[in-house]
């Protein structure tokens, strides 16, 4: 059985009596064990209170994606957070963490600091052990990973050490040829695209699907590309969103029917974390969206994961298999505002 909230450190893992957690860390994890007990202004205004549930949040490695904007807006209405970091990322994330390098985005509304049950090591391109190839098992990258870290394995360390979930997350996506249009894409790369970026989804619930109470949810994030052409979003990315949101209406009656499970996607609108930084020119699309939504102001994170905090909660208990849109309106857009096409001469 895992040890208490108390003794273990805010990343997970047990601590023994040479421990280096600093006097402040341990005033931290001895307020894990009130988090619970608090009213947060999530649950105060919200009316949003997922205390005693614990969510599995897969792809956070680091504190500016959405990743860790839903796990803290989770955490806000007392959720117990696990986390599933890319392995090749697992010892930056954790270093950062302890040296306090998310201190102040991990602060809570009542002051305490988000802390984690367990960050596992993971990589949900690989559905179980024996289809990681030998380069990649032996690779010093990979060396962060203290056992099974495909998803099938995550799912079962997660069984074992802290028995159901109520929650998954993915905030997943990954396309290595995603600076290229869809007409100079490979097969490999187009194939890549899909298998990290929507096929991951269907393997986390298929494998975290036996660990779900019932009534739980699965949220994943999409955007507007699945449907509209955003050229220079290639590698087949767009393809990959695509799928994504129609794998979310098959799932949400398949794993409705057999766990008692919601799920659905969110549509969010462009934001500058590290992995949007990867399309090369993420900037731009957030300049175009605040010209041109309904709303004439740059997406905050913070946006998108009370958003998913609702979904997550009993609140949002009937929706299933919807794509939410969550992008300032610029989803309704039939024309750019800024278009040098409605230029007039005076």
């Amino acid at each position: 059985m895992p040890t208490s909230c108390a003794s273990r450190s805010p990343l997970g893992g047990s601590r023994g009596p040479t421990s280096d957690v600093s006097v402040g860390t341990r005033r931290n994890l001895s307020a894990c064990s009130q988090a619970t007990a608090t009213v947060s202004e999530v649950q105060r205004v919200l009316g949003i209170d997922l205390r005693g549930k614990k969510a599995f949040v897969a792809g956070v490695a680091d504190d500016k994606g959405f990743g860790w904007a839903i796990s803290k807006a989770l955490a806000e209405a007392g959720c117990e957070i696990i986390l599933g970091t890319w392995v090749p990322a697992l010892k930056i994330f954790e270093t950062s963490y302890r040296r306090g390098k998310f201190d102040e985005s991990a602060t809570l509304s009542d002051g305490t600091k988000m802390t984690f049950k367990h960050v596992y090591p993971m990589d949900a391109v690989f559905d179980t052990l024996a289809d990681v190839p030998e380069e990649i098992r032996t690779n010093k990258r990979y060396e962060a990973a203290d056992g099974d870290f495909s998803v099938a394995g995550v799912a079962k360390r997660v069984k074992e050490d802290y028995g159901n979930v109520d929650i998954i997350v993915h905030s997943l996506a990954n396309g290595p040829e995603v600076q290229k249009p869809l007409l100079e894409t490979s097969r490999h790369g187009y194939l890549s695209a899909v298998s990290a970026s929507s096929y991951s989804f269907v393997s986390m619930v298929q494998h975290f699907g036996p660990l779900m109470n019932k009534g739980g949810a699965a949220i994943s994030l999409t955007y507007l590309a699945s449907e509209r052409v955003i050229p220079g979003y290639g590698g087949g990315m767009s393809s990959a969103k695509a799928a994504l949101e129609s794998d979310t209406q098959v799932l949400a009656f398949e794993a409705g029917r057999k766990y008692g499970m919601r799920v659905n996607t969110i549509s969010a609108g462009p934001l500058g974390s590290r992995a949007a930084r990867a399309i090369g020119f993420i900037d731009d699309m957030i300049n175009y969206s605040v010209a041109n939504a309904p709303m004439e102001k740059e997406l905050g994170a913070n946006e998108v994961a009370n958003v998913a905090a609702f979904l997550c909660s009993p609140l949002a208990s009937a929706i299933t298999g919807s794509c939410i849109y969550v992008d300032n309106g610029l989803n309704t857009m039939g024309l750019a505002m800024d278009s040098k096409a409605l230029e007039r001469d005076e």
